[in-house]
């Protein structure tokens, strides 16, 4: 359509009406205005109406100067009317309709009365019939563009002719318009009219369906199922039966078979055409359905014998192709297709029931297929007969049930082997299974679901153990009944709430609940050794607890009560700590065994132990290895090895390839690991707020100039190397920026002689604590250097700020005294090494907490923060975060506000990730960028 064809020319909303022709596409669509005058619409041509105008009750003839449009143009411009009168909205439904035909491939040639070739619309089914009539009846007067004549109010001429005529035009002009073309590869019809004289009489048969009376479907009949000939017509084994039946489009209530339609009998509803409507239809279905055309060959069509190939086509994709054709497919009601297969696992695995250790169990548990119909289970005798089956429909519990061969060869091998009791238990947790490569629906029975049920529900009641000297907060009464029922069942656990929420003081009421199973050994670093001791004695008393540490240490009679030792003394004395049989061994910061092959991590599978927990803030530091770590001491064998456990999960979690592999491994880890946070409901919420603020510096013109050289010089080397020497270069340059970015005098390796005036962060750091010390308030200052620790440390004390230092070398008594000055408020600043002094510590004397460098990993960072944020602590926390502006530093910040909001997935594995980045992202990575 061109021009100002579609445009309508005044505000009234215009009527419309088709002008039928005796060649169907050269019909017209008009439009005109009801309330006289000029065409509302300008399409370049136009023409005089006799129209039926409606006024009030009665119709009227009257003249109107109506515009017109060919069918092809005159669609485009109806459908595109977005406010359309009653008759044009009538109108835009037939072109729907019409169009709906076409693309569902409904036309029928045929010759018009002077032989002229002309596509109709057809056939119509009964929805088709129906679709037709309400359109007819509500086509307003408006709609028809000639009026009888005779008394008013005048009569309106037939309606279903006038859309019929309609839809024909639509189906004669689109096969032959460009759009044909594109979608069949070829011109579809001649745009020029054909005289065709000669297939007048083909015409005439073909356009006998085109307004068929009669539609057909097939009726599945298996009464007789299995008792055909097994030597029958054409050697076919019969399977089943398909029955013909009719349905009467004029009364859809009518419903025949098609021997009694076939018999020559007037059947009510059913027209004198009705055999030969039939006759086409059948005709039609067999193009999309072969079998069909045996049945169009019998003298009377109505039962077709079907083999058993042919009956799982039918009761497959040839029922939609045939429904798509006008031939539904009607099933027996007894029919049942819910047969289903799934993976299942059985046997007893300990008790679930009698707290029998889950691991004392020798007995291998069964894994195999079930079948089920409908939801319930078949009995072995019904799998039996289902894997002898060798036809698509069996006969199960008086229904026929369709057989799918998947189902039919899992029942024939049901067997999937033996599984030992963590292997099941993963697959009891998870609800899959991979069976020869694929990822299946499995599901535990008896006492393994019992199990898994008593995991997987949260703990009742949990009231505090006698002799506990302390009140349990909710969460952490959970925490103890959840550590209580893993124990019990010889499983362990990982505790991996946040720092700061109690994990020390729940341990110990678990001992107490444990008691008579045995002594517990701790396992921490040095550092805590002296916390351990000091909450065992306050919350526990007369419980006895002792050091295994340092010179002339000694198990003596180990019978009860607490042992205390540091992962050195436990490393170099397993052998000695393996002769006790512990009732319960705990690993506190648990993730310095993090590394499974490490010679810690090796020494402390050696201990034996009723149970084992692990205490840690931070389960995943770098990946997910961390993780299997961790809850392969906990609980052996739980996640499998090593290397199936980084194919079967890590790798799908870590790389996102399959989205439902990290919610399959939560399901797995969940009830072995209790997590919670500080921000979680209902867990500390009189704890105060923290606010957390990064602090930008500039890099003074010093620290620049000795940026920018590391830079080029380094970038120079890394480029001429590859490999793990690459690697080796990428990570000197990090290390070598971060110190420059710290204080020129660390990277310089200088002493505390001239530090002032150097190091942006050193200036800012000082205003800073000149403003919080004039306010009463202490800060803990953190960095991963000692060496940059000494050299603050030098500072504050040449500006007589009292401050103490605390690293990996320093003393344990002396730490514990150190912590105890600073608790009391003697020594306001107490800087850190984040690795000696990150973990463990009650500071919460602390206001402020300063990171003068980054770690480059935020679960770290926030366990430093946490010596102050944490149970016991009365006043906001603010934390400062370093960052000089423009340098490695600031494009790290960037990163590690995504890392931080993944930090319960997958974290990145920190600066080692960075030595796999290409020249030019880590040339962009560490460029000085110069801030306004």
């Amino acid at each position: 359509m061109s021009g100002d064809a579609g445009r309508t020319g005044g505000p009234e909303r215009a009527a419309v009406t088709f002008l039928p022709a005796v060649l169907p596409r050269r019909g017209r669509l008009a439009w005109w205005s009801p309330e006289g005058g000029a065409p509302p619409r300008d399409t370049g041509a136009t023409t005089t109406l006799t129209v039926a105008r409606a006024r009030g009750a009665t119709v009227r003839r009257a003249e109107a100067r109506a515009a017109v449009l060919g069918v092809e143009d005159g669609l485009a411009a109806l459908l595109a009317d977005p406010a359309p009168s009653p008759s044009a909205a009538c109108w835009q439904g037939a072109a729907r309709f019409a169009l709906d035909l076409v693309a569902r491939g409904r036309l029928l040639p045929g010759l018009t009365e002077t032989d002229e070739d002309a596509w109709r619309a057809g056939p119509l089914d009964a929805d088709d019939l129906l679709r037709l009539r309400a359109l007819a009846a509500a086509l307003p007067p408006e709609g028809h563009p000639v009026a009888l004549e005779g008394r008013s109010p005048l009569m309106v001429a037939d309606p279903e002719a006038l859309l019929r005529s309609f839809l024909d035009a639509v189906a004669d002009t689109l096969p032959r318009t460009p759009a044909a073309a594109d979608a069949l590869g070829a011109p579809f019809a001649a745009t020029a009219p054909q005289r065709l004289p000669q297939a007048r009489g083909w015409a005439a048969l073909a356009a006998a369906g085109q307004d068929a009376g009669v539609s057909l479907s097939l009726r599945l009949d298996l009464s007789a199922y299995g008792l055909f000939d097994p030597e029958g017509e054409d050697g076919r084994r019969g399977a089943g039966a398909a029955v013909l039946q009719a349905h009467s489009l004029a009364d859809p209530t009518r419903v025949a078979d098609a021997a009694a339609l076939w018999s020559g009998e007037r059947l009510p509803g059913f027209g004198p055409r009705a055999r030969i409507d039939a006759a086409l239809a059948l005709r039609r279905a067999a193009r999309v359905w072969a079998p069909l055309e045996r049945l169009a060959d019998q003298p009377v069509p109505d039962v077709l014998s079907l083999d058993d190939a042919e009956l799982s086509d039918l009761l497959g994709a040839a029922a939609e192709r045939l429904r798509a054709a006008g031939v539904p497919v009607h099933w027996p009601r007894e029919l049942a297709r819910e047969l289903t297969a799934e993976a299942e696992v059985r046997g007893a695995p300990g008790s679930a029931t009698d707290g029998t250790p889950f691991f004392d169990a020798d007995r291998l548990l069964e894994f195999r297929w079930q079948v089920a119909l409908g939801g319930e289970r078949l009995s072995e005798a019904e799998m039996d007969e289902l894997a002898e089956a060798h036809r698509p429909v069996v006969r199960l519990r008086d229904q026929w049930v369709v057989v799918d061969p998947d189902v039919v060869r899992r029942a024939r091998k049901r067997d999937l082997g033996l599984l030992d009791p963590v292997d099941a238990l993963g697959v009891a947790l998870t609800g899959t299974a991979e069976v020869e490569g694929e990822q299946v629906r499995a599901v535990p029975v008896g006492a393994l679901a019992a199990l898994r049920d008593r995991l997987t529900t949260p703990p009742g009641d949990v009231r505090p153990p006698p002799g506990l000297n302390a009140t349990l907060r909710d969460y952490q009464l959970r925490g103890l009944g959840w550590l209580e029922l893993m124990t019990s069942l010889g499983l362990g656990g990982c505790l991996a709430d946040d720092m700061g929420l109690g994990k020390t003081v729940t341990l110990i009421a678990l001992h107490l609940k444990r008691a008579g199973t045995g002594p517990t050994l701790v396992v921490c670093p040095a550092s805590l050794l002296g916390n351990w001791e000091r909450e065992i004695t306050r919350f526990a008393p007369g419980v006895p607890v002792r050091r295994y540490h340092g010179q002339g240490r000694s198990l003596g009679d180990v019978a009860d009560g607490f042992l205390l030792t540091t992962y050195g003394t436990m490393r170099s004395s397993a052998e000695s700590l393996a002769s006790v049989r512990w009732g319960l061994v705990v690993a506190d910061e648990a993730q310095h065994v993090k590394n499974p092959h490490s010679a810690t991590a090796l020494a402390l599978r050696t201990l034996p132990a009723a149970a084992r927990v692990a205490l840690t803030g931070t389960p995943v530091e770098n990946n997910l290895s961390e993780l299997w770590a961790l809850l392969d001491w906990t609980t052996p064998g739980l996640l499998g090895p090593l290397t199936a456990f980084r194919a079967r999960h890590a790798r799908l979690v870590e790389s996102g390839e399959d989205p439902e592999a990290a919610e399959r491994l939560a399901r797995l880890v969940r009830p072995f690991l209790l997590r919670r946070r500080k921000s979680d409901p209902g867990v500390v919420p009189e704890l105060p707020p923290k606010t957390e603020t990064d602090r930008p510096v500039p890099l003074t013109r010093e620290q620049a100039s000795l940026y920018e050289a590391v830079v080029r010089e380094s970038m120079a080397a890394i480029e001429r190397s590859e490999g793990i020497a690459r690697r080796g270069l990428v990570l000197k340059l990090l290390t070598s920026l971060k110190q420059i970015c710290n204080h020129p005098a660390q990277f310089l390796k200088e002493g505390p002689a001239r530090l002032e005036g150097r190091s942006g962060k050193l200036a800012l750091l000082d205003e800073l604590l000149d403003t919080l010390l004039a306010e009463d308030c202490s800060a803990l200052l953190f960095t991963q250097y000692v060496g940059m620790a000494e050299l603050i440390g030098a500072h504050l004390a040449a500006r007589a700020v009292p401050a103490e230092l605390l690293h990996g070398g320093t003393p344990v008594a002396e730490r514990e005294r150190m912590v105890d000055r600073f608790q009391e408020g003697r020594t306001p600043v107490l800087v850190l090494s984040l690795k000696a002094a990150g973990t463990g510590l009650n500071l919460t004397r602390a206001s402020h907490v300063f990171h003068y460098d980054r770690w480059w990993n935020p679960a770290v960072e926030e366990q430093a923060t946490d010596r102050a944020h944490r149970i016991g602590q009365t006043r906001p926390v603010q934390v400062h975060r370093l960052i000089t502006e423009g340098t490695v530093e600031d494009r790290i910040a960037e990163l590690l506000s995504a890392k931080r909001a993944l930090a319960d997935a997958v974290l990145g594995s920190g600066e080692g990730a960075l030595t796999e980045l290409t020249d030019r992202e880590l040339t962009d990575l560490v460029s000085l960028r110069r801030t306004s």
